[in-house]
């Protein structure tokens, strides 16, 4: 059986795309190459004890074991999002895993009316993606890998290290530089993409915030590099490891903070 969309609802549905792309990452082809498949990190010989004295710290204040049999983490999440101040808020629920030993995620929410838009962000072994789909079926956008994406992807990778410390201590691809106090900074390449992200720490030592001064931000036909930041509260132990339970996101544009997403953690297991 064959169900027909009526044009308000075509109207409607078209929206949610839009937030959903403009939230994530930037359309394919606009103002980057394309990028090579991002090959992954190749293990190097670095015990955590190699790291700097703040990172090792940090990881151990979050419960992060550098042993361990597991290779990623699951979590799942809710919370709301938009495109732009122009856009309303859109619930989601989503489900997550994390790679804890080379940079990847895999990101898989449903949004939209009555939840038929499901969305699927990754970084894996293939490469960057990002699907929207209506019914889980229907094609609704799809960004080809670029290096645009890549780094948005990457940036993103970087910026959740606080969702699995154990990252920290066991992901080789991540090089970490003490840039104070209370301030790290975290890199990494991908497909010769390179992205950063600078950490502040709270006075528990914990990550209070992530940034990155140039994530890429669709603006009509460009893609324009913007300063960009998630901020991190509600730390609690779970599972041996102390994880924050919600979160933010949001560009910085002209020097307005613009939020885009908010969400709230509602399970965590490691896998």
């Amino acid at each position: 059986m064959w169900l027909t969309i009526p044009p308000a609802a075509e109207v409607r549905q078209r929206t949610w795309v839009e937030a959903i792309l403009a939230r994530r990452s930037p359309r394919a082809g606009v103002g980057f190459p394309p990028s090579r498949v991002p090959a992954l990190h190749d293990p190097i010989s670095r015990s955590a004890h190699d790291l700097p004295p703040q990172v090792l710290a940090l990881a151990h204040r979050c419960g992060a074991n550098e042993a361990g049999l597991v290779s990623q983490v699951k979590l799942r999440q809710s919370g709301t999002m938009r495109a732009d101040a122009a856009h309303p808020w859109a619930r989601f629920r989503a489900d997550q895993t994390i790679s804890l030993d080379r940079p990847g995620f895999r990101w898989r929410a449903t949004t939209g009316p009555f939840d038929l838009v499901t969305v699927t962000d990754a970084l894996d072994e293939a490469g960057p993606s990002l699907t929207v789909k209506a019914f889980g079926v229907i094609p609704l956008a799809r960004v080809a890998a670029d290096d645009a994406l890549t780094k948005g992807e990457l940036l993103r990778y970087l910026a959740e290290l606080p969702l699995a410390p154990d990252a920290m201590l066991r992901n080789t691809a991540l090089d970490w530089e003490v840039l104070g106090p209370s301030t790290l900074h975290v890199s990494a390449t991908v497909g010769g993409v390179r992205a950063r992200i600078v950490f502040t720490l709270d006075a528990d030592g914990l990550v209070a915030s992530a940034f990155a001064p140039d994530r890429p931000r669709l603006e009509g036909a460009t893609t324009v590099e913007h300063p960009w930041q998630g901020r991190f509260g509600a730390y609690r132990l779970h599972h041996g490891r102390r994880l924050p339970f919600a979160a933010e996101v949001a560009w910085i544009i002209e020097g307005a903070v613009l939020p885009v997403w908010r969400g709230q953690m509602e399970d965590w297991t490691m896998s």
